[in-house]
């Protein structure tokens, strides 16, 4: 959604339900966090206490200086973004009369019911089906969340507005935190402590639920010990743009490492979300932490011979292979890995000292690449495929192996950078967060990576860091077209150029050896026919 398209929102509520209240603490959050906003109600007068809407207008960026937006005062269907209702049939109301759209609309709708005249006059249970309002809120929304509210007010003693305010909030749809919110309930000075109770369960409750249906969306099925139970509470601690992401980010480590893997990643989301603050509202900072839980998952689960070995011997794959090949039951398939793994790949996965001897005394020699083997391994027959077993089965010595120790080291700098440029610099930080975008593979191409990536941050970064200052305007540009240029070509040309014209120093091209190679004896001329 641009940023200069207003943020539009519906409130249907009931009489008494103290629904002009949550109006003007969303108002009052808007004009903090200095948004244009307008906000317009059409109090109701019909049964069950009267109904009443409330329609808010905001921008989700302050204004340019000068500039005054003109909001509309009603409604458009197809034209909310989100529909909350303090009550079912409200939700289906607003359903029926077009303003829920399945391209644009978050509908977020208490599950409770108040019951109708027409449904009390029946002679017998002449109740609506609420799951027809369910299923119609569902199939016509974009995103349908839907919480037992009247319950949770009663609970925490407070008026169903509060809860309204925390599952709004909950969403991750506001362009402000959860902070502002509270701030602002708290300088109402009424309730305040009732209020904050039923805000704060329905938004754990939202947020719960939202990281729930991100996990269903990762796709893979968890096992026992990464149950949605356990990992769905920990997701929902971080911002909304970062679950999505997160949930697949999860799933992936997991089915990398181990439970303990995965809670560092996310405890690793959790550092820059709060060095973040309540600067994840902004759509700058909100598009980094979503890119940085994107790459922090990839790079976190980088391809080692274990993990490739791991993945090409998964039943999964071997069935994947058969369709693509269209063999029929009962057909023998043979597939063969071509394989080449070379001194830099043995050495990654041994312990941390004989890798780092092994590797060093290969550089020493010239011999980093010229000991490499090319292999034809059978993967579907027996020995070819226990031995990839074998190499899979090696997961748990991953942790003391050197490619380990050195990706989390690598982990950890851009980690503290983004920590610190978050608040500094939003800018620059949605930049930083796309730098892991220069780390790919294995082998050379995984170490001309690594060399891309080290040399754009000992420049650029490090000298964004030794600012005293925030960083110069530009800067965010200048290390976008030093990573676009890091993956235009790999020999590292075309970066150096980028980092010259951002005013670093060019070093001089790598040299590259000479190889003597024997030339092979002529071979005898062959003919080969087919029929």
């Amino acid at each position: 959604m641009s940023d200069a398209k207003p943020f539009t929102l519906l409130i249907a509520a009931l009489g008494g339900e103290g629904g002009g209240v949550l109006n003007d603490w969303i108002v009052e959050c808007a004009l903090a966090q200095g948004l244009p906003v307008q906000a317009t109600s059409v109090p109701g007068v019909a049964q069950r206490t009267g109904s009443t809407s409330y329609y808010i207008e905001m921008m989700r960026t302050p204004a340019p200086e000068g500039a005054q937006p003109v909001f509309a005062l009603n409604p458009m269907p197809g034209g909310v973004d989100v529909v909350l209702a303090s009550e079912l049939v409200e939700a289906g109301r607003m359903v029926e009369r077009g303003f829920v759209h399945p391209n644009r609309t978050t509908l977020i709708a208490a599950s409770h019911r108040v019951y109708t005249t027409q449904e009390k006059m029946q002679m017998g249970d002449g109740r609506f089906d609420d799951e027809r309002v369910h299923a119609g809120a569902r199939a016509l929304s974009a995103r349908y969340l839907s919480l037992d509210m009247a319950s949770i007010a009663a609970t925490h003693g407070t008026v169903i507005s509060a809860v309204m305010f925390g599952a709004l909030a909950g969403a991750g749809v506001l362009p402000w935190s959860r902070e502002v919110c509270e701030r602002v309930i708290r300088e109402g000075g009424l309730g305040v402590q009732a209020s904050l109770a039923g805000f704060g369960a329905a938004f754990e409750a939202v947020a719960d639920g939202s990281a729930r249906e991100a996990l269903a969306g990762a796709g893979a099925g968890l096992a026992s010990k990464t149950s949605p139970e356990i990992w769905a509470p920990l997701l929902a601690t971080l911002p909304a743009p970062m679950r999505g992401n997160a949930a697949h980010g999860v799933v992936r480590v997991l089915d990398y490492q181990d439970s303990a893997y995965g809670r560092l990643y996310v405890e690793r989301l959790q550092r820059i979300a709060g060095a973040a603050g309540e600067a994840c509202a902004q759509p700058a900072v909100a598009a980094a932490l979503a890119e940085a839980a994107r790459l922090l998952a990839l790079w976190m689960t980088y391809e080692d011979v274990i993990r490739v070995a791991d993945l090409k011997s998964r039943r999964s794959r071997i069935a994947q292979v058969r369709s693509e090949a269209r063999a029929r039951d009962g057909e023998i398939l043979e597939v063969f890995e071509y394989l080449k793994p070379g001194v830099d790949e043995v050495a990654a996965v041994l312990p941390r000292p004989l890798g780092v001897r092994l590797r060093d005394w290969a550089t020493r020699r010239g011999k980093l690449d010229s000991l490499n083997r090319g292999m034809h391994l059978p993967t579907t027959r027996i020995h070819g495929y226990l031995m990839l077993r074998l190499l899979a089965r090696m997961r748990p010595l991953r942790r003391r192996s050197l490619r380990f120790h050195e990706e989390q080291q690598a982990i950890e700098r851009w980690l503290a950078a983004l920590e610190r440029m978050l608040p500094a610099s939003p800018a620059f930080a949605a930049a930083l967060a796309e730098l892991p975008r220069v780390l790919k593979g294995y082998g050379d191409t995984q170490r001309r990576g690594r060399a891309s990536f080290t040399r754009i941050f000992d420049t650029l970064v490090e000298r964004a860091l030794a600012s005293e200052n925030d960083p110069a305007a530009g800067s965010a540009q200048e290390l976008r077209a030093a990573i676009e240029a890091a993956l235009a070509e790999p020999e590292g040309r075309e970066l150096e150029r980028s980092l010259e014209k951002a005013g670093i120093e060019p070093r001089p091209p790598a040299a590259k050896p000479i190889v003597w190679m024997k030339k092979p004896r002529a071979a005898a001329s062959t003919v080969v026919t087919s029929r």
